[in-house]
């Protein structure tokens, strides 16, 4: 009876070892990083226009694991994409960043936002105008909010840009993601991803108010 327990016990544990496996292995094809015990991830909120294009731009960076679509910043619970683009919900686009502190840090993230939106403009970003597509930094901390503010005050003393920085930092707020056609939107459906990016001329308004400093997809 002892061994016939033992030998079950075993078969368990094998089992379980496998499980494991393919759970790591299914993570590696997706792309993700391999958690591990003292992995601390942390997270971000950003508004920088259209979130398909926010999440492209920061799934690029070492160090963050992951990126959502959603609405915050407004009173609407659980809001559709349609509510939001009405413009009466008070909600931003907004993208929420999953990333590693060890690898890379929140004002490297902060940093690199700016140089993939136009701070100057209160009206939205590039092509799309309307309160849902301004852009603001969402901060979850008193800390957050100093490197926010002190790289805004960079900015603006490097007289760099065409006008005055616009972009909000704004205490954070409950975040929905948005339906799920919208998530990874640049990876399911390319092709239009590409052409409306393009169309809207995000890339080469960056480059002319940013120059060599603008960080674009093409």
């Amino acid at each position: 009876m002892k061994r016939s327990q033992t030998t079950l016990i075993a078969a368990i544990a094998g089992g379980a070892a496998i499980a494991t496996g393919f759970v790591w292995n299914a993570m590696a094809e997706q792309g993700g990083d391999t958690p591990t015990e003292s992995t601390r991830l942390a997270t971000a909120i950003f508004a920088g226009g259209c979130f398909w294009c926010v999440e492209a731009d920061f799934d690029k960076v070492d160090g963050v694991v992951s990126t959502v679509s959603g609405y915050t910043g407004g009173s609407v619970e659980n809001p559709t994409y349609k509510q939001v683009t009405y413009g009466d919900t008070g909600h931003y686009e907004a993208v929420k960043i999953s990333y590693d502190p060890s690898r890379v840090t929140y004002e490297e993230l902060v940093d690199h936002f700016f140089h993939t939106i136009d701070p100057t403009d209160p009206r939205g970003q590039f092509c799309d105008k309307g309160e849902s597509y301004r852009t603001a930094v969402f901060v979850q901390s008193p800390e957050e909010r100093d490197v926010a503010e002190t790289e805004i005050k960079s900015i603006e003393e490097a007289g760099i840009l065409p006008g005055p920085v616009v972009t909000k930092v704004l205490d954070a707020s409950e975040f929905w993601p948005a339906e799920d056609y919208h998530q990874d939107y640049y990876r399911t459906t390319p092709v239009k991803y590409r052409f409306y990016r393009q169309g809207c001329g995000r890339d080469a308004k960056l480059k002319k108010i940013w120059g060599d400093a603008a960080i674009t997809a093409y």
